[in-house]
């Protein structure tokens, strides 16, 4: 008998049991789709707060840092990371601005706050019906080197804006947009708190799919505290390592300056200093832990289908006794008895694997829009693996079923009823 034979044969032996091949095949199923789902959806979380890292910046170290007396950190820090240029690029203070009103024209955040408000209480509103608030900061002219900004449109804060008490601005694109829509914004004035403004430069835009975007933002020299918020010391501060390497050696070296700032039992104050790379090693180790976790409590349900497929080709097997006899009477070899029963138990696991990965990437893409508001499809690599391994399920528990058949003895064999 060759393979074709071997084929047909199998296929007309699921068909003649239609129900008992749907109930055969129903933990493949179940396990194939559960597998892709929870594989697919944890790669595409994953992704997704690559993405993230890489938005805000990699190698960023980020310092919270504040003295009891009230007097500022920033100057000694930035002083100190100044020594450190082999492992540094920049240093700015991430302070934000609250209670700041800032209008252009028409335009106002105070009344995009209310849009948002409004659009909080109502069900008929979206994100994308209203001009969002943007968010304020006041940096340093490193701001953008230390959160992974590139100017789109004019210039950067410089360090004269800083030294000189320059009353400038950059906008983020979103914000740009929101208060100027398609024209220019660059050296227009802008209202903030009733002071003029200049709008020196707009940053690229690299968050657009976003509702809460890290594009809405309006950066002011840090310098313009004075007016904008008096009496303010800055506590949380960002660093830009030059490398993965760099940022473990900044990071230590920053701990160990402000530990001598602060007092060995920071009796002067209090402070932290933690690297994104480590948030998102971190990360990666619980994802990969959870995909292991789920996808092995998921992998029950295949091992449950593969002894169903094993007990179901024990069945058969019994059912063919006598055909099985036959056959070895007339001369077949018990070779060819092992490939049909394994060929069977391949087209039972491999229909329902097609069946779990249709079902599987349904369920992937409805994941991916309740959980992540994404579209998530599984990758063909997982695609073609939960395949593979259907078929390989059903040679694996078709094999005591189909060594048994072939060592079935004829006379044996023919005489079953």
């Amino acid at each position: 008998m060759n393979i074709r034979q071997a084929f047909k044969m199998a296929f007309r032996s699921i068909l003649g049991n239609k129900g008992r091949s749907v109930l055969t095949m129903l933990g493949i199923i179940i396990g194939i789709a559960s597998v892709m789902t929870i594989v697919s959806t944890i790669n595409g979380m994953n992704q997704q707060s690559l993405k993230q890292f890489e938005a805000m910046g990699t190698n960023k170290i980020t310092v919270s840092a504040q003295r009891y007396d009230g007097q500022d950190v920033f100057q000694d820090l930035y002083d100190y990371c100044l020594q450190l240029s082999d492992y540094v690029e920049g240093v700015t203070p991430n302070s934000t601005l609250w209670n700041v009103n800032v209008v252009y024209g028409t335009k106002s955040s105070k009344a995009m706050e209310k849009n948002q408000e409004n659009m909080g209480n109502s069900d008929g509103m979206s994100g994308t019906d209203v001009e969002l608030p943007p968010n304020m900061y006041l940096g340093s002219d490193q701001y953008a080197v230390c959160n992974n900004f590139q100017i789109e449109k004019g210039r950067d804060l410089s360090f004269l804006d800083i030294q000189k008490y320059n009353q400038v601005c950059v906008l983020g694109a979103q914000a740009a947009r929101n208060f100027f829509g398609y024209a220019d914004p660059v050296g227009q004035t802008m209202s903030v708190n009733g002071y003029p403004f200049t709008v020196v430069g707009v940053y690229r835009e690299k968050d657009p799919d976003s509702q809460w975007s890290q594009d809405n933002i309006i950066v002011f020299p840090y310098t313009m505290s004075r007016i904008l918020s008096p009496g303010e010391t800055f506590s949380e501060f960002s660093v830009k390592a030059r490398s993965a390497e760099a940022a473990v050696e900044a990071t230590s070296r920053i701990s160990g300056y402000l530990t001598g700032l602060m007092g060995q039992n920071q009796e002067k104050g209090y402070f932290w200093v933690d690297s994104n790379n480590q948030w998102q090693n971190s990360y990666n180790e619980q994802a990969t832990m959870m995909s292991v976790v789920l996808g092995g409590i998921a992998a029950i349900s295949l091992l449950v289908g593969g002894i169903g497929i094993m007990n179901i080709m024990l069945v058969t097997v019994t059912e063919r006794t006598r055909e099985i006899g036959i056959r070895r009477a007339i001369g077949a070899e018990r070779s060819s008895i092992v490939t049909q029963f394994l060929i069977e138990a391949a087209m039972l696991c491999g229909i329902g694997g097609i069946i779990g990965i249709a079902f599987g990437t349904l369920a992937t893409r409805l994941a991916g829009r309740l959980l992540i508001q994404i579209d998530i499809w599984p990758s063909v690599t997982i695609t073609l693996g939960a395949f593979a391994l259907s078929v390989a399920l059903g040679v694996l528990f078709g094999i005591y079923p189909a060594a048994k058949a072939s060592k079935l003895q004829p006379v044996e064999a023919l005489r079953a009823e």
